[in-house]
Formats: structure tokens, C-alpha cells, sequence
């Protein structure tokens, strides 16, 4: 195992081996949704003046506040909202190939979400708002300025004296940022699972076992293909939905049920019904 590969059980028993998330690409995660978040409040910024042009004083006075309404919302739930989805990544994560998970393999809470998100505002926001604000003249405004760079410094480099490279929000929280390959499955791939359903004829139930959550693991098993992993994986699911057939084998079964699956889910999308993971009603 090599400094960033670390240990990741599944509740199903199933050993990922990912690959922790080194403080390059977290920073450069996060300057990706910071520049998303700052061409979003230049859009209405600019929108806000022309408004406000067009329409007179009133204009100025409704624009400014969705402004601070959006300009709120955006600091305080961009992140969290993100990665309170299935893809559990901002867009900037999803960029560099990570997102948050567990760290103890479990499932990825929404109380450990928002408390990683809220110890943001400790971390970087509340130092960055005073040295952004307008101080005022004199030597205690210059100490301000020093505590605060040294403060956000403290927390900005966090990450890179623990092993696993974690931000304090993340300690608290107990996840972890990790790499998640860049290309999905392909869609021959998934094709090919499907030209198996002859011989695997899973019904909607057996299908309902499992969510989103559950098909990006399936979907990262099928593509490792190792042996071990994939026998450990197809007894997992083989138990879980009372499939009684023996004489299979686990490629075949997984690519099979992971055809079948997606299909489910996807048919499931169009009508407006997602399901997270096999905890979501």
C-alpha cells in the first residue's frame, strides 16, 4: 500500500483501497469553486447595475437584496449542497476526480457534511473578511491584519502536517477527501452487462436493494476486476437479494446486475424518483 492508499470498508464488507486526496488538488478544488462562486456574484453584479439603469432607485434597492440573498446562500450552502448528493463533490472536486467520503466506510452523513462546512468559516472565511475589510488607521488594525493572515495560514496548511490530509473540518467531521477515477464506466461496458440479463433475470425487487451510492461501488469493483473483490462482492449482493442460482460467474453476475441496476434507476429518474443509496426509501 503507498503513502496515499488507505484502507476503505464498505458496510457490504468490499475493501476499495482509495486513494486519499493530496493538498494540490484539495487547494486546487477549492480555488475552482471559489472562481465559480466569484463568477456567479460578478453575474449579478453586473445584472444588479443594469437593473438598477433600467429601472430606477427601486430596481437598485430589489436587486441589492436577492444580491445578499444569493451572496449568502452561495457562501454558507454552496459547498454542503453539493456534497449532500449522490456524487457527495462540488464541481470543483468533480473536476480534479475527488469527493468526500466516511471515513469509517460507513455511509456519508449529512451531519458530517455540514459540520466539515461549517469549521470552513472558522478556517478560511472569518480570517479572509478581516483582511478584506476596511481597517482603520493605527497599530491595532496592522495586529489584526497579522492575526488573521496568521490564523487563515494555520488552517490553510492544516492538511499537510497530518498523514491522511485532512482539513479540520474534516477531522471533526470524520471524512475525508478521496480520489475517484475521471471516466465512468463505459457505455459498452454497460452494454455488455445487458447482453447478460438473459441468463440473469433479476425482478424489481432484487433491483430495489441497492441505490446510487451502491452502483459507484459496483461500478469501481467491475472495473478493478479483481478476483477476490469481485467473489466477495457478488456473495454480498447474491445474499442481499435471495438470488438462489450458485453456478455463475461473478463477472458476468456483477456486469449483469450492474446493467440491470443502472437501468432501474435511471427508468426511476425519469419520473422524478431518485434513491441515494439502499438506506433511502
Amino acid at each position: 500500500m503507498n503513502d496515499t492508499t488507505r484502507s476503505f470498508v464498505t458496510p457490504e464488507g468490499v475493501d476499495l483501497r482509495l486513494q486519499i486526496g493530496d493538498a494540490g488538488q484539495r487547494a486546487g478544488a477549492f480555488l475552482l469553486d471559489g472562481a465559480i462562486i466569484l463568477a456567479v456574484l460578478i453575474g449579478l453584479t453586473i445584472l444588479a447595475f443594469a437593473a438598477g439603469v433600467l429601472g430606477g432607485p427601486n430596481r437598485i434597492e430589489a436587486a441589492a437584496i436577492i444580491w445578499l440573498l444569493i451572496a449568502f446562500l452561495l457562501r454558507n450552502f454552496y459547498f454542503a449542497a453539493f456534497e449532500l448528493t449522490a456524487s457527495a463533490a462540488t464541481p470543483g472536486k468533480r473536476i480534479l476526480g475527488l469527493r468526500v467520503a466516511a471515513r469509517d466506510g460507513g455511509r456519508l452523513r449529512a451531519e458530517a457534511v455540514l459540520v466539515r462546512n461549517a469549521l470552513r468559516e472558522l478556517e478560511f472565511f472569518m480570517p479572509l473578511a478581516i483582511v478584506v475589510a476596511r481597517a482603520d488607521e493605527g497599530g491595532a488594525s496592522a495586529w489584526m491584519y497579522l492575526l488573521a493572515i496568521c490564523w487563515a495560514g494555520i488552517f490553510s496548511l492544516f492538511p499537510l502536517f497530518n498523514r491522511d490530509r485532512l482539513r479540520l473540518g474534516d477531522l471533526v467531521g470524520g471524512t475525508w477527501v478521496v480520489r475517484m477515477p475521471r471516466q465512468r464506466l463505459m457505455r459498452d461496458m454497460a452494454d455488455e452487462g445487458a447482453e447478460r440479463l438473459v441468463r440473469y433475470p433479476f425482478t424489481a425487487k432484487q433491483l430495489d436493494a441497492y441505490g446510487e451510492k451502491e452502483l459507484h461501488v459496483l461500478e469501481d469493483v467491475i472495473r478493478r476486476r479483481d478476483r477476490k473483490t469481485m467473489r466477495a462482492v457478488a456473495e454480498r449482493i447474491e445474499s442481499k437479494i435471495g438470488w438462489a442460482e450458485r453456478d455463475y460467474d461473478d463477472y458476468d453476475f456483477l456486469a449483469a446486475y450492474y446493467a440491470a441496476l443502472r437501468g432501474r434507476l435511471e427508468g426511476r429518474m425519469l419520473m422524478g424518483r431518485r434513491r441515494r443509496d439502499k438506506h433511502a426509501a
